[in-house]
């Protein structure tokens, strides 16, 4: 039988030395290669494997890559947890206060309800004095003018003549004091406006007194003109101020241009009549030594100047 017949009386190959017999394991290892004569990779990360030669071949194992490491931490990060927790305990805060403040303050310009006729005194204890508001949620007639408030003297200058000084606008010095102040204090803000408010609502339109309050709202809108004056030098050297006289300049508020509405921007003024400064006031300041301010007695004396 050649090698070409088949079946189980076949021939199996030459060996090695030529003759006939069973595959070595050379034929063997030829006969598991692929298809091309090419022999299989050893699997990949295996190291120490033997090749068909019998040597070892090494597979360098892979290497890790390096992580950049990151930026250092910032801001509310950056803190520890014991400060993170103080710092979230102190905005809690902030925002608890914030909110009962504004809730305090809608209750006091709100409309009367049953909120503020039970608890009506503990948000006028946390209004006044520092948190007054002037105006009144959903009120009728809204304030739509500017007052300001202006002073005036006479004064009895060195050489025994008398001399008129010019206007002094309170209210725009009161501005001024607040214009880029954080803090102004409740005095700038309110101790014009109240007094005012206070001669207006004690007078009739005549300027004529009603009641006691109406003479203490004098008294005191002098004793303000007195100190304002004095702040201002209006005096001057050697002068003793002797009577006072105030007016008030109204201007309406421009109204919105989509409204439509038309409005006077011509000022109103009303003058009061002069009023004279009394010796009891002239005493306490010479005594406090802060001004000097002397009176001359009504008799003789005639109406304005």
């Amino acid at each position: 039988m050649d090698a070409y017949d088949k079946g189980s009386d076949a021939r199996q190959g030459l060996g090695r030395d030529g003759r006939e017999g069973p595959p070595g394991p050379d034929d063997a290892a030829e006969q598991t290669g692929g298809s091309d004569g090419t022999e299989e990779a050893s699997a990949p990360g295996e190291t120490g494997e033997t090749g068909k030669t019998g040597e070892t071949v090494e597979v360098p194992e892979a290497r890790e890559v390096p992580v950049a490491p990151s930026g250092p931490r910032t801001g509310f990060a950056a803190l520890s947890p014991r400060y993170q927790v103080g710092a979230v305990a102190a905005l809690v805060a902030v925002a608890v206060a914030v909110c009962a403040h504004i809730g305090l303050v809608f209750l006091h310009v709100a409309p009367s309800n049953t909120l503020t006729k039970e608890h009506g005194s503990a948000v006028d204890e946390w209004v006044f004095p520092e948190f007054e508001q002037n105006w009144k949620l959903f009120a009728p007639n809204p304030l739509q003018q500017n007052v300001a408030v202006q002073v005036r003297a006479e004064v009895g200058t060195a050489d025994g003549g008398i001399r008129t000084t010019g206007w002094y606008d309170l209210s725009a010095e009161d501005g001024r004091a607040i214009d880029g102040n954080p803090l102004p204090s409740h005095t700038v803000q309110n101790e014009l406006r109240r007094a005012w408010d206070f001669f207006v609502s004690s007078h009739d339109s005549e300027d004529r007194p009603v009641g006691l309050r109406g003479s203490l709202s004098e008294t005191y809108l002098r004793r303000i003109a007195l100190l304002r004056l004095d702040r201002n030098g209006a005096a001057g050297p050697g002068g003793v101020v002797e009577r006072v006289q105030y007016r008030s300049r109204t201007t309406n508020v421009e109204p919105p241009p989509w409204s439509g509405e038309k409005v006077s921007d011509r000022p109103t003024y009303r003058e009061l009549p002069w009023w004279s400064v009394t010796p009891e006031r002239n005493d306490g300041n010479r005594d406090d030594g802060n001004r000097k301010v002397g009176a001359r007695k009504d008799a003789g004396e005639g109406g304005a100047a």
